[in-house]
């Protein structure tokens, strides 16, 4: 899979971690003092990239956690059809069909270059190009 392994007190907030095997972008951070007895604790509060979820992780600092590698690639929008867009990646030239954002349902049209998100075998259109 497309992740790596780091601990909770490496993350800070816009940073990426899995969470219920979901890539989720880090929003919050709060981090507990050590009491008497145990170490630090933290909570991780993100959002899924790709299903818009607010999620939670909680554990000691210590705690691995896995961290999602996102690469951000750029595809040409072949056709669409509906509410959903044809594409082909610019390097791998690979044909893919992804769902068209509601904020570009009117600006994409055929021909025009797309930035795309791909994390864990999940892909979707960030933004024109």
């Amino acid at each position: 899979m497309e992740k790596r392994i780091g601990t909770m007190k490496d993350l800070k907030e816009g940073k990426y971690v899995v969470i219920d095997n979901e890539p989720c972008r880090v929003v919050k951070v709060v981090h507990s003092k050590p009491g008497k007895h145990g170490g630090a604790k933290a909570r991780i509060d993100a959002i899924g990239l790709f299903d818009g979820q607010k999620r939670t992780l909680m554990g000691p600092v210590s705690q691995n956690v896995e961290i999602p590698i996102i690469n951000k690639r750029t595809a040409q929008v072949l056709n669409i059809i509906q509410d959903k867009a044809n594409l082909m990646d610019m390097e791998t030239y690979e044909t893919f069909e992804l769902p068209i954002p509601d904020e570009l349902k009117d600006k994409l049209t055929d021909g025009k270059e797309i930035l795309y998100m791909e994390s864990m075998g999940k892909r979707k259109i960030l933004q024109l190009q």
